[in-house]
């Protein structure tokens, strides 16, 4: 059974899962290019 209610109030947990993806995601690019402009020939 579908719950809108409850929906809605997963969407706050939902939007700070996906903003924690972001972030990690976002962490690993700009470590990649750090090691880049270090490591460059």
């Amino acid at each position: 059974m579908f719950n809108p209610l409850a929906f809605i109030t997963n969407l706050k947990f939902m939007g700070v899962g996906m903003l924690t993806i972001v972030a990690v995601m976002g962490a690993i690019i700009l470590m990649t290019m750090l090691l880049n402009k270090m490591y460059k020939d």
